[in-house]
């Protein structure tokens, strides 16, 4: 089992950049896929980005390809999120997830979390 805690997350003007992190428990953080989430008001949960267990494959959605990139440090049991050229619509909570399958799909994904809130301004 694993505990996720995302931070980072903070009120921008748009174009600028935030990186957030998520920090994981637990000695075996190098076995899971990590992956970030994002759910803005009254929308689906929706995949950002995932990497595999040591950093070698990453997925992006389409939407924050070339602006937004994912990596992990194992050794501190962090993964980030680096977001540049932030838009308006870049405005959601953003989630820190964990599962065993490099996947976009929510349902891959077993820990997840409480979430970040990340708001840019116009």
């Amino acid at each position: 089992q694993v505990q996720l805690v995302e931070s980072g997350g903070g009120l921008v003007e748009a174009g600028n950049s935030l990186r957030l992190s998520c920090a994981a428990s637990g000695r075996t953080f190098s076995s899971y896929v990590m992956a970030w989430f994002r759910q803005a008001p009254g929308k689906e949960r929706e995949f950002v980005a995932a990497t595999s267990r040591y950093g070698g494959s990453t997925l992006s959605s389409d939407s924050v390809k070339g602006r937004f990139g994912i990596s992990r440090d194992n050794a501190k049991n962090t993964v980030y999120l680096q977001m540049n050229v932030l838009k308006p619509e870049d405005t959601a909570v953003y989630y820190c997830a964990a599962g065993a399958f490099l996947s976009r799909d929510l349902t891959s994904y077993n820990y997840w979390g409480q979430g970040t809130q990340v708001t840019v301004s116009s």
